[in-house]
């Protein structure tokens, strides 16, 4: 191995100083079967910017890497089953790539990305039995603050029910808070929520009614109010659901889009004659 790593420094030096050669003057440094690794195969990468010595261990792992990889192709090179057509598999890939392709492109180009609250309001209220929960959500408020914070400024601040100590509550949250969640409005999971907060405190995948509490564990603080939850298999609120429901229209129109240009190809292509079934 050290005479391995010697050969390679000093390869690693050559090649920092000469570059890339033509293959007549190129220099083979491994070999397995009859697959040569010339010289010049080498990326630049491992030359650029290091010292010599980093450069010959990057050299050395670039080098095993490669004889790994070929022993790995020559073994399924020899023993693939004589029912694959290997070829005509990479016809297919490269046909699946550049159609897949094309159609990003076009998907890009003619596709209105634009959708209207009131087109998502639409499809929600008619498709309601796809939204169905896989787990309970909550609506909470969480703020977990370390011991030294002025507990006492918090208390006042989170007992309140004003919504002038809103931004007092979010501008002490700036300040102290490791884990914020402060709008009361939207949907987490509970398990989510659980997770921020010491173990044990919420379990199960249900909760019933409204929790107001404050912990203390491990140097911290941890205000939280869960004020609405809905079940598992119960419908979701639009508002969790309005990103699945933009990208599920979304979806529909890139099919849509797709069909009716494919079917627009075909019908034009058939009128030039350019199609024929014999």
């Amino acid at each position: 191995m050290q005479t391995k790593i010697s050969f390679l420094f000093g390869l690693s030096i050559f090649y920092a100083c000469s570059g890339t050669s033509d293959r007549s003057n190129d220099r083979e440094i491994a070999r397995v079967y009859d697959k040569p690794l010339y010289q010049s195969e080498l990326p630049t990468s491992i030359t650029d910017g290091i010292s010599p010595q980093d450069s010959a261990l990057l050299v050395a792992a670039f080098v095993q890497r490669w004889i790994s990889d070929q022993l790995l192709m020559y073994e399924a090179e020899r023993n693939i089953s004589k029912d694959v057509n290997v070829d005509q598999l990479v016809r297919d890939y490269r046909a699946s790539l550049v159609r897949f392709n094309y159609e990003e492109q076009l998907i890009a180009q003619k596709l209105d990305s634009v959708v209207s609250d009131t087109e998502l309001r639409n499809y929600y209220e008619s498709n309601k039995e796809q939204f169905q929960l896989q787990g309970t959500i909550v609506k909470c408020q969480l703020l977990k603050v370390p011991n030294e914070a002025p507990i006492a400024d918090l208390n006042k601040i989170w007992k309140s029910r004003e919504e002038s100590q809103t931004l007092s509550l979010s501008n002490f949250a700036q300040q102290w808070a490791v884990v914020s969640l402060l709008d009361p409005n939207k949907w987490y999971r509970l398990e989510e929520i659980a997770a921020l907060l010491p173990v044990g405190t919420l379990t199960g995948g249900e909760i019933k009614g409204k929790k107001d509490d404050v912990l203390s564990e491990d140097g911290f603080y941890y205000y939280y109010r869960i004020t609405d939850w809905i079940g598992q298999k119960e419908e979701a609120p639009f508002e969790y659901v309005r990103e699945q429901t933009m990208q599920v229209i979304l979806h529909k129109r890139k099919k849509e889009l797709l069909d009716n240009w494919k079917r627009n190809l075909y019908d034009n292509e058939l009128r030039r004659g350019n199609i024929q079934v014999f």
